[in-house]
């Protein structure tokens, strides 16, 4: 071997030393108002083309472009207008995630590569299926469902409000209890439960909220109220009246309930933003529906409040648009606190989002509130099939 090429290899292995690779699943933690919640978060390409994933349950939360050079990484996600800056130095990436109306940030980010083996759960108790948990929430609510899944020691857990689920919620049984956590992009939890004596868990959410769940059937014995009915929660003023809406769409021309296209039409008013997590959950669904019933006489329409700065410049929503593929009209409606203002013919409307079903006259015949996720398993299920049989029914007639 010549002198030259001996020389040359010392350089390339200092090289391809330095070319750290970030590919892979990491374990990640988000400090939240003193709050720090474990995630899992995956890393995929390199250089000028990098993308990081964050999870709700299977379903993955992309970002839309990225980059890692010189050591440090740079992430965006469109759809939520968030950020991720991190620098890697010994194998650990620091740094700060901002963005969204509801967690603007920043908030300090550290993840180092997941271990391949992984904790083994111990052995666990059977807390699986569904729960309540008594609460009265600025909405109204008495009570929330809390539903768990479960294969031996580890768990998927969401909270589900009538507004929509908190995400999966996912962990393992360890030293007596369940420790579970979740971090989307746009919603964090962090959770300790523990099965007690009288079949209860006792649930400590966030390091410092408290919380008991009981079984449906022992909340009933106890005389605890019910959860919020979705299809109840919100009404509207006069069922005679035709509901109205005129707003500009994206490329700024205004449209009406009484243009052509929705005239004889069964027509879906979704109230929505772009910087709702709930409303995430629902998009791909409606858009899925606009697609299957458009043909037999079907409209979808989008009503999004979203801040000042992307009413000027929807670029969030253009974003939340593509990503989910909606063709139906999406328009603007305002600032999110304008909505119940604007909002006059409905009645207790707190939702986001809220979906009107409108018959083809025009006139309100159900009005859903919220929406789950996949992480509510079969309530997620009966949401989208009550959905479907209504409006297949407002199409027959």
């Amino acid at each position: 071997m010549n002198g030259k090429l001996f020389a040359a290899i010392p350089l390339m292995l200092i090289s391809t030393a330095g070319a750290q690779s970030i590919a892979g699943l990491w374990d990640a933690t988000i400090k939240i108002n003193g709050v720090e919640t474990p995630f899992k978060f995956e890393l995929s390409g390199g250089g000028a083309n990098v993308t990081g994933s964050f999870f709700n349950g299977f379903e993955k939360f992309s970002s839309t472009k990225g980059r890692f050079d010189n050591g440090t990484l740079v992430l965006n996600w469109d759809y939520y207008a968030s950020k991720l800056e991190a620098t890697l130095k010994d194998g650990v990436l620091e740094g700060q995630y901002a963005g969204t109306r509801r967690m603007k940030g920043p908030f300090a980010i550290r993840a180092r590569k997941a271990d391949a083996i992984g904790l083994v759960p111990g052995d666990a108790p059977d807390i699986h299926g569904l729960w309540e948990i008594p609460n009265n929430s600025g909405k109204g609510e008495k009570a929330w469902r809390f539903i768990v899944q479960q294969t031996r020691g580890t768990v998927s857990a969401a909270i589900l409000r009538v507004d929509g689920d908190t995400g999966a919620i996912t962990g393992a049984y360890r030293n007596g209890k369940f420790v579970i956590s979740h971090f989307d992009g746009a919603r964090a939890h962090l959770m300790e439960i523990t099965l007690t004596k009288d079949d209860t868990l006792d649930i400590l959410q966030d390091g410092s909220i408290k919380l008991t769940a009981y079984r449906p059937g022992a909340a009933r014995a106890k005389g605890l109220p019910e959860p919020t009915d979705p299809t109840l929660h919100t009404s509207v003023k006069d069922p005679n009246e035709p509901f109205r809406f005129n707003y500009p769409d994206l490329t700024g021309r205004m449209v009406a309930n009484t243009d052509p296209r929705f005239r004889g039409k069964v027509v879906l008013v979704e109230i929505t933003g772009s910087w709702c997590p709930n409303c995430h959950d629902e998009a791909p669904f409606l858009g899925e529906l606009y697609r299957r019933y458009k043909g037999r006489g079907l409209e979808v329409v989008a009503l999004s409040f979203e801040e000042a700065d992307q009413l000027k410049d929807p670029t969030r929503l253009r974003a939340f648009v593509k990503k989910y593929r909606l063709d139906f009209p999406v328009l603007l409606g305002g600032d999110p606190d304008e909505a119940a203002a604007k909002l006059t013919q409905a009645v207790n409307w707190n939702s986001w989002p809220t979906t009107f079903f409108l018959d083809r006259k025009g006139l309100v015949r159900r009005v859903h509130a919220g929406f789950p996720s996949s992480a509510s398993g079969e309530l997620f299920k009966q949401a989208k099939q009550e959905f479907t049989v209504e409006v297949g029914r407002l199409l027959a007639e």
